[in-house]
């Protein structure tokens, strides 16, 4: 039995848009949060070893080949496994819901295969071993303070220490049945479910979701991949988005930042929701949008930068103890303490997705208006603050190039709804301070002799998020200063040909910044080829990209290209999202900047 977790692009996800696993291709089930995403993990192997909790079902003898794929759009995950025996195909999905079921199949296709099961549940994060009864035949009952889990099965089961074990044969032509169900541990045993049927709903279900608007050209299959697992992350009785179904997954193998992604940004709406209509699933973009405006509900001036999947305010950050890491990666995070700070660029995100909605279709009422425009006065008192940034500084709060832009783009979207679907505001105020913090931001966020915008103001360090400058309309796109950007991140900020997010040089600062390269910043880079009209280098960083995804279409947050290992949190919202928007940009005849405005690029400053 292996005493450490698979590699992180070794996983594939299944899940029923509530909760989600993530299989091994060595058929162990090692995460799995119930009932929610940001759950109490009843399989915590990922972040530890087997004893902490996970599922296996695989071959007893040598496996001689694996394959895998997800069964056509859906998120049906078929694994099989050639042994000298003969071959088995193990079947893994999530029923969405009506109840809360896990179901693995095991079906046989040739020979006569030897398998075994072995089921590790403990509650609380790896820590609570259940007491585990057989009340009845077929029916397995693991009981730990308010959480119960069952599982029925044909398969006969015993206890060996502190798991429970199973062995069985499968020939060509048979197929047995596992069903594992949650339930509150005050209730009786959560009622079994027909797993053929299941199947078959869960197969239409999905398939029926993607067939409302099914990708076409270059890259369909990688942007339908996408967006199903985008859907995956959306919890679906609010709409919010996780940013990732885990947490604790190290930016650096061995490295101390490892945080709960379990939350939904706000940072992630315009590119979420563009990606979203882009890809003509309306229905998912307002939802995410209704979950944005409930969540930011209240006071303007305690409006946090993420907040739970149900709009919960209270992420408090704590260390799982017992649990000792992702390959050693310590410590093990529960909660996220980046909820309490201040980000400034998250105004403009947020304002900017209400305007995207708009053009896009989405209408806004009176009340919806009127929250933006209290979040617009709150700004108006802190554009001058220092804050943490795009990528959540721990340290000293500087005054960041990118959030101050951002703010630019909170005003002149403001504008522009006023103007172009006449909501009625203090536009001409909104002007004003739009044409300040512009002139603020080139006196101070760029570099005339790097001939670069910078980091954060007076210093000379980069940062990945300027990649993000061009698509926002702060500057036409034939502007040399957008150009010398790029030109400098180019030079200074590569790894491997692929974009990290922090300047290498914060490591003489003291800063520990090693890491990966940030997935997502390399698919900005291509959308910026494209809006300078380097079209043929934007298509092959695109190809590049696509192959870091796993066998399975997935992407962490990062990939290190000296270990050829993704890393970080997996699968990943954000690089997702940055897929569908780059091959939205290069298939679609309008430049970036124009399609997130919908018709035409946002003008600069005093010109609106």
């Amino acid at each position: 039995m292996p005493s450490h977790p698979s590699r992180i692009e070794d996983y594939a996800l299944i899940g029923d848009c509530e909760a989600a696993a993530l299989v091994g291709r060595d058929g162990s089930i090692d995460w799995l949060c119930w009932p929610r995403f940001d759950s109490d993990a009843c399989f915590a192997a990922l972040l530890g070893t087997p004893d902490n909790g996970r599922w296996l079902v695989a071959p007893a003898g040598t496996v001689t080949a694996t394959a895998r794929s997800y069964r056509g759009d859906t998120l049906i995950l078929e694994t099989r496994f050639t042994t000298e025996e003969g071959t088995v195909r193990l079947v893994d999905f999530m029923p969405l819901r009506d109840g809360i079921s896990l179901v693995r199949l095991v079906i046989g296709e040739t020979g006569a295969v030897a398998m075994r099961t072995e089921l590790v549940i403990r509650f609380g994060y790896g820590a609570h071993v259940p007491w585990v009864t057989q009340p009845e035949q077929g029916l397995l009952q693991a009981v730990a303070g308010p959480d119960m889990i069952a599982l029925r099965t044909d398969v006969p089961l015993a206890g060996v220490g502190m798991k429970t074990e199973g062995a069985f044969t499968v020939a060509a032509g048979e197929t047995v049945s596992f069903v594992l169900s949650y339930g509150p541990s005050h209730r009786p045993p959560p009622l079994g479910i027909d797993p053929a049927k299941a199947l078959a709903g869960t197969e239409a279900a999905w398939s029926d979701w993607m067939g409302r608007s099914r990708p076409q050209g270059p890259w369909a299959d990688a942007v339908a991949r996408s967006l199903v697992t985008l859907k995956a992350l959306t919890y679906a009785p609010t709409g919010g988005i996780v940013a990732a179904p885990t947490t604790s997954l190290p930016e650096t193998l061995g490295g101390v930042r490892n945080w709960d992604y379990r939350f939904c940004w706000l940072r992630d709406a315009t590119l979420t929701l563009m990606a979203l209509m882009n890809a003509g699933f309306y229905e998912e973009a307002k939802a995410w949008r209704d979950w944005l405006l409930r969540a930011v509900a209240g006071d303007p001036a305690q409006a946090q930068i993420m907040y739970g999947i149900a709009g919960e305010r209270r992420l408090s950050e704590w260390t799982v103890d017992w649990l000792p890491g992702y390959e050693g990666s310590r410590p093990v995070r529960i909660g996220n303490a980046a909820a309490d700070q201040i980000q400034l660029d998250v105004y403009g995100e947020v304002i900017d997705s209400f305007y995207q909605g708009l053009v896009g279709g989405l209408a806004l009422d009176d009340t919806g208006w009127s929250m933006l425009r209290a979040l617009l006065k709150e700004l108006e008192q802190r554009w001058r603050q220092p804050d943490r940034g795009i990528w959540e500084s721990r340290d000293t709060p500087r005054h960041y190039t990118f959030s101050k832009i951002m703010c630019w783009v909170a005003f002149d979207r403001a504008v522009r709804m006023a103007s172009e679907f006449g909501l009625a505001g203090p536009v001409e105020r909104w002007r004003t301070l739009r044409r300040e913090i512009h002139a603020d931001v080139l006196k101070h966020g760029f570099d005339e002799r790097l001939g670069s915008f910078v980091a954060w103001y007076g210093s000379d360090m980069l940062d990945s998020s300027l990649l993000l400058v061009p698509t926002t309309g702060f500057l036409p796109p034939t502007d040399p200063r957008l150009a010398g950007t790029i030109a400098v991140i180019e030079r200074r900020m590569m790894s491997g040909g692929f974009v990290l997010r922090h300047d290498p040089r914060l490591g003489e600062t003291g800063l520990d910044r090693s890491e990966g390269a940030f997935i997502a910043c390399s698919f900005w880079l291509a959308d910026a080829y494209v809006l300078l009209g380097r079209r043929a280098e934007a298509e092959r960083l695109l190809r590049r990209l696509m192959d870091l995804r796993n066998d399975v279409g997935l992407l962490a947050e990062e990939y290190d290209a000296v270990l050829g290992r993704q890393l970080g949190n997996f699968p990943q919202a954000f690089s997702h999202v940055a897929l569908i928007n780059t091959v939205h940009n290069l298939v679609h005849e309008l430049k970036p900047a124009e399609q997130r405005s919908g018709h035409e690029s946002p003008a600069p400053a005093g010109s609106a």
